[in-house]
């Protein structure tokens, strides 16, 4: 069958530039209610090297967007953020961008990745669980609104 020409041509993933900004925010303040990342935020974490800032794109549009950190002295590393653009979603952006993610915590020597996910984000949990990712126990009123979340983590060996 012939692809759908609706459909966005497959995501380059890379690392986030600060050309990136405008459009991290904007993707940010589409998807998200709250707990919302920052621009200064944003551009420390482009900046840093405890954290790494991943991007989807296509045809010039951002399509989505990974958020890692890194602590010293630890061999798990946190995905804090996974960001999709309406548009993209169900076309495979966000499993790109975790595979990435992963393949980059794998670089710098992690041996498991672990995240948190609201507890009714339905589609996420799914994605993770279809990945590998085991939940691990639960964070009453983590979320700004007060929701909880799902811990995940997945070894990486």
């Amino acid at each position: 069958m012939p692809p759908d020409p609706a459909s966005p041509p497959v995501a380059r993933i890379r690392r986030a530039v600060a050309d990136d900004l405008d459009a991290l925010v904007a993707l940010e303040r589409q998807v998200f209610d709250s707990d919302l990342i920052s621009r200064a935020q944003y551009r420390r974490h482009l900046d840093s090297a405890s954290a790494a800032v991943l991007v989807a794109t296509a045809a010039g549009r951002l399509l989505g967007s990974a958020v890692l950190f890194f602590r010293r002295n630890s061999r798990t590393a946190r995905l804090y953020s996974l960001a999709t653009a309406p548009e993209a979603r169900g076309r495979g952006v966000a499993a790109a961008l975790l595979a990435s993610a992963e393949r980059l915590a794998r670089e710098r020597r992690c041996h498991a990745l672990r995240l948190e996910v609201r507890t009714g984000n339905v589609a996420a949990r799914r994605l993770y669980e279809r990945d590998g990712y085991q939940p691990r126990g639960r964070r009453r009123g983590y979320y700004e609104d007060g929701a909880d979340a799902l811990l995940y983590v997945k070894p990486l060996r």
